[in-house]
């Protein structure tokens, strides 16, 4: 069977060989088009001569690279591109975008190095290589399988070499050409080499010697000037090797698959070739490419008899390695329709569990409890949800490609799996959506016909399998290894097992406090109806709006399209007015908690159970921290005594069982102390410092014993601020205070802990320059807005760029505990169980004899889980409702 083949083109420099080998052309529009039409008239060439299975075009990026670190005059005597030819360049990656070509730059790298690793890579492979370019330097990289394509006078002719011509026709190794360049330099890249020897002596050494080296190793032998020309300039030769040699190693973020042929846009294409008047290349449009790549059609095999499951659970225990998906029709009611599963590199299995057998069911069950067999999945935090409701157990989980996806893309909107598909393998396929419908028109599996359902698990198994070297390519070039396989992978059982034993929940608790909301509500309203002296619907924004603006003559705060603001904003501003606002700022929470965590909580509530079964999202959020959702329990407000009164509506099974919540003690605060190495923070936390009262104290100018509530209070407010980058005018809202003072209290901040300064400006820096930040784990988020010429956009990435390295390496150091934790109580088989995690605390719902283990537990885990340069502190309290343990 022949060998596939990539061939990758060095973009820079055949575009520059075209813009000087052909006329100054340029379009009625006055564009110049000379440099792009001859690159595609060599392209089209190649592909015709060659018709590669693969392909890119590799570009020069601005700016310096590595070798500038070398040897600074790198490249130091090129003339400046003429901007004639600098404006074709975005012109021909557009074209090439428009072609399905993938287009490479990478900043410090130049497109010989891009190339070279890649050739390196292909060959490693199997693979026949062709590098088209018109930089001799290429020659370096050849050998049997990699040739390298040389275009000739101008752009009309091309030459092949690889190892064997360039053994005849210069006698030397294609790598000795590094050799040859070090010791005669390179005019054009301002590569010095040694003065006075030219090609012809510089190829007779290294045929003679190897390697300069070896010259060196040798000197003696050489005589005459040449060798008084060698013992000068050796450290320049040393230095010149080093700008000649192409690296290999250069990191890239994508597999040689992924150069396949994208999608060609015709039609785009037809309108770029038009308006640049390339008449002759729109013949091309009709051959060569393919106008889509085709859906991939995946087998799968329904499993009807014992020979065929028989023969899959063997294969299964050969192979060591399944990809999985369940298939649940109620997520409550573990309603299990079917399970698909495939074993790498053959087709998927589809198992109907709507008949299953108990011995396939048992043998089935052994599989997931095997730790020795690795399971992959998508999105499978549900279907584990399903094995604990069947009494089924899960180990050796290595990936999930919808985590992957999110540590590789936090800020993506969702990771379905048709989205995984189009990026890594650009394939179409289905969501679940698609499958199902949304909204009120959605079906349950029970109304899809069999043979769908087992499209879709085959699209979905063959995706995971195959996107996961890609991805996992990413993670590790990012170095996410550990973050991903010790604690989010791990973390899919934790959060699974949240939501499988769910929160008891005191229902005629919830309806008692109902009731108080209720008689509340009834007396806000006569109030209201009072101030306003007559009744109208509070809830109709245009009755309140002539009632407040109208009738009461209150002040006119803001307008909208339909008449009057009534929004909350509105509402505080207009607190110290008249007594009417803060009356009905009162009555919309009292609606809003009756509306959300009564009816709406008394809804969700497992009759069978008495629980509640939170579902706890690991992909939403941004920064890395845990959500919840249906019901999002992190809402309940936390310091409103309405908060607690809700609180105390969940509850521990009685009467063997209590809550046990552990806190971290300001972890926002000792993680900025770590990563900013202010000397006074670290110092403070060390000395189990109140870190309140020892902000209060620096920017007040009064003694530790001196400060005040009040004063610590407004220290509190200062300490969290300065994390969320939090501006002056913001803090004189929320201290209640001038803009001026606010302004005056952040300086006097900065000054005392100078190192938070130095942190907050190199976050920014650092975010501005390389277009990301990372948490102690590595968790990396981009933040394109930080460049944005907008001020405030541009404002919130600044913001951003400071608070995700504190905000995240929190979510990572509470997961971290949580899987420590998990691990320990399933490892020991104990009673007690993580119920809830609310931001930076943990509740599990604990068996009283075992109390005192599970206290020293979370304490050690949650203190000891990572090192950092101040101590972690937990606060662990406990009682029969989550009221009371706060």
């Amino acid at each position: 069977m022949q060998a596939k083949t990539l061939m990758v083109i060095d973009g820079s420099s055949l575009v520059h060989r075209a813009f000087y080998a052909l006329p100054l052309l340029s379009n009625k529009s006055g564009v110049y088009t000379n440099g792009v039409y001859g690159f595609l008239t060599m392209l089209y060439k190649v592909l015709d001569h060659y018709k590669p299975d693969y392909i890119c075009v590799a570009f020069d990026r601005k700016g310096k690279t590595f070798r500038h670190e070398a040897y600074e005059s790198y490249k130091g005597t090129r003339d400046k591109t003429p901007n004639e030819l600098s404006m074709q360049f975005p012109i021909l990656k557009e074209i090439l975008k428009n072609m399905g070509i993938k287009t490479i730059d990478l900043d410090m790298y130049e497109a010989d190095d891009i190339a070279g690793t890649l050739a390196e890579k292909a060959e490693d492979k199997g693979l026949n290589v062709y590098l088209v370019t018109g930089d001799r330097d290429y020659l370096q990289l050849a050998t049997d399988k990699i040739k390298i394509i040389m275009t000739k006078k101008g752009i009309t002719e091309i030459e092949e070499y690889d190892r064997k011509r360039i053994n005849e026709e210069y006698g030397i190794e294609p790598k000795q050409f590094i050799e040859v360049k070090a010791l005669m330099g390179d005019k054009s890249d301002n590569i010095p080499g040694i003065d006075g020897i030219g090609e012809k002596t510089a190829l007779k050494l290294v045929q003679q010697y190897g390697s300069i080296e070896n010259v060196f190793n040798n000197i003696n032998e050489i005589k005459g000037k040449l060798r008084e020309k060698l013992s000068e300039g050796k450290n320049i030769a040393i230095v010149s090797r080093r700008l000649s040699e192409i690296i290999t190693q250069v990191p890239l973020d994508f597999e040689i698959e992924d150069l396949t042929f994208g999608k060609q846009n015709t039609t785009e294409l037809k309108n770029l070739f038009e308006d640049l008047e390339f008449k002759s290349l729109l013949n091309k449009l009709d051959s060569g490419f393919e106008e889509t790549k085709p859906i991939e059609i995946f087998q799968i095999n329904e499993i009807k008899n014992d020979n065929e499951f028989n023969y899959l659970i063997n294969r299964i225990n050969e192979a060591k390695e399944i990809t999985f998906k369940f298939v649940v029709d109620d997520y409550l009611h573990d309603n299990v329709i079917g399970l698909g599963i495939k074993v790498k590199g053959e087709n998927a299995s589809y198992i109907d569990f709507t008949t299953i057998e108990s011995e396939r069911a048992k043998a089935l069950k052994d599989i997931f409890n095997n730790k020795d067999i690795i399971k992959n999945s998508w999105d499978c935090k549900s279907d584990i949800v399903s094995m604990f409701k069947k009494g089924w157990d899960i180990f050796g989980l290595e990936f999930d490609s919808a985590i992957a996806q999110y540590l590789i893309n936090p800020d993506q909107i969702d990771y379905a799996i048709d989205k995984i598909a189009k990026e890594y393998l650009e394939i179409n396929g289905n969501n679940i959506d698609d499958l199902l419908g949304k909204g009120k028109s959605k079906k349950n599996f029970k109304e899809i016909e069999k043979k769908e359902i087992m499209e879709y698990i085959a699209f979905a198994l063959n995706t995971v399998e195959l996107s996961k070297p890609k991805m996992m390519e990413i993670i590790e070039q990012r170095q996410m290894e550990e973050l991903f396989l010790n604690v989010e992978i791990p973390l899919v059982e934790v959060l699974a097992s949240m939501e499988y034993f769910g929160i008891l929940v005191n229902e005629k608790e919830l309806e008692d406090i109902g009731k108080s909301f209720d008689v509340e509500v009834d007396n806000l309203i006569n109030d209201i109806y009072q101030l306003a002296g007559e009744e109208f619907n509070i809830n109709s924004p245009k009755q309140l709006g002539y009632i407040l603006f109208e009738k009461l003559k209150l002040p006119t705060i803001k307008k909208i399209k339909t008449g009057y603001s009534t929004d909350i904003e509105v509402l505080e501003e207009l607190k110290d007015v008249h007594p009417i606002a803060e009356k009905l700022i009162r009555y919309r929470q009292i609606i809003k908690l009756k509306s959300t965590y009564i009816e709406g909580l008394k809804q969700m509530i497992n009759k069978n159970t008495g629980r509640i079964n939170s579902k706890f999202n690991q992909t939403v959020t941004s920064t890395g921290r845990i959500s919840s959702t249906e019901p999002n329990l992190q809402n309940i407000p936390i310091r409103s005594e309405d908060g607690k009164k809700i609180r105390r509506a969940f509850v521990a099974q009685q009467p063997d069982y209590i809550f046990l919540d552990a806190d971290y003690s300001q972890i926002e605060l000792r993680i900025l102390a770590h990563l900013s190495d202010d000397e006074k923070m670290i110092e403070a936390f060390i000395n189990d410092e109140d870190i309140h009262i020892k902000t209060a104290s620096e920017i007040f100018g009064v003694e530790l014993s001196d400060v005040t509530p009040e004063l610590r209070a407004k220290a509190k407010t200062i300490n969290f601020s300065i994390i969320y980058g939090i501006s002056d005018y913001s803090l004189s809202k929320d201290l209640e205070i001038s803009r001026k003072e606010a302004r005056k209290y952040i300086d006097e901040y900065f000054e005392n802990y100078s190192g938070v300064k130095r942190y907050m400006e190199n976050s920014i820096s650092k975010a501005k320059e390389q277009g990301y930040v990372e948490t102690i784990l590595n968790r990396r988020r981009y933040i394109p807005d930080i460049n944005s010429n907008n001020y405030n956009i541009r404002s919130f990435g600044e913001r951003v760029a400071m608070n995700m390295p504190i905000q995240g390496s929190a979510a990572d150091i509470i997961k971290m505990a949580m899987v420590e934790i998990y691990k320990d109580l399933k490892q020991k088989n104990l009673k007690s169980h993580l119920v809830l995690t609310i931001h930076d605390e943990l509740i599990i719902e604990t068996y009283i004899k075992e109390k005192e283990y599970i206290k020293s537990l979370m304490k050690e885990k949650m203190e000891n889980v990572v090192k950092l340069k101040v101590p972690l502190k937990v606060e662990i309290a406990e009682g029969v409702s989550w009221y009371d343990t706060k």
